[in-house]
């Protein structure tokens, strides 16, 4: 068990707004309350890197941006392109999709490749990169395998979900990722995750980043449990 300040576990949190009808003023109002909350990261589509990167000028809050979302089904040159797009735009994390076809046709070099030229533009960028499996629609056996292929890749993070699948982060799925992918690549988890015993579970349960729209009711909630302005999980 570990104990945490409430800033330390706001800094878990990529406060989220990925809805199509998504609105600048409601760009203006998310990377506000990330300031005021103090969140690690805005997660946004990648069309608002500009904009956010914009509002969130001279501050440690991230401008992360997703890629080929929420699907994954566009080609690896697609990927890259829009990669880079966002950087350019002010991005500083890359959230991008797997091309979720080439797991079902277990063409894990094909996946290997995608995987290597995305994290390579990251690091060339000081960008952190974040690595979407999707599980919702994916068997263990697959999780491992892209686990795996993580582990020799080594983006800073693979991701349960999207949020935009039939479901989200489960705490096995956590578990699982986090047993096979070792401790050189961290875990994210995002999809349902909306009140506080949930959010320590997560990270209970080996989650190093949680992906989220109710971040301030989760940490409004923690404050209220906190003893001496901390939390033990």
């Amino acid at each position: 068990m570990k104990t945490f300040t409430i800033d330390e576990l706001a800094r878990f949190i990529d406060h989220t707004n990925l809805k199509p009808t998504a609105t600048r003023e409601d760009m203006r109002l998310l990377c506000n309350e990330a300031k005021d909350y103090h969140f690690k990261m805005v997660a946004i589509n990648q069309v608002q890197s500009e904009l956010c990167s914009d509002l969130l000028k001279d501050t440690d809050i991230n401008i992360g941006a997703a890629i080929s979302f929420p699907l994954g089904q566009t080609s690896i040159a697609s990927k890259v392109a829009e990669t880079k797009d966002a950087i350019k735009s002010g991005a500083t994390e890359i959230d991008y999709v797997i091309n979720i076809t080439e797991v079902k046709e277990k063409n894990w070099d094909y996946l290997q490749g995608e995987m290597e030229q995305i994290v390579a533009i990251c690091k060339e960028n000081e960008v952190i990169s974040k690595v979407i499996f999707e599980n919702a629609y994916l068997e263990d056996e697959e999780k491992i395998a892209l686990c795996e292929i993580a582990k020799q890749v080594k983006p800073d993070f693979i991701k349960t979900s999207t949020g935009f699948a039939p479901s989200g982060a489960t705490f096995e799925d956590v578990k699982l990722m986090k047993e096979h992918v070792g401790p050189e690549v961290k875990v994210k988890a995002a999809g349902g995750i909306r009140d506080a015993q949930t959010f320590k579970k997560m990270i209970a349960c080996g989650a190093e980043r949680i992906g989220t729209s109710s971040g301030i009711a989760i940490i409004e909630a923690l404050k209220q449990e906190a003893v001496d302005g901390t939390i033990t999980i």
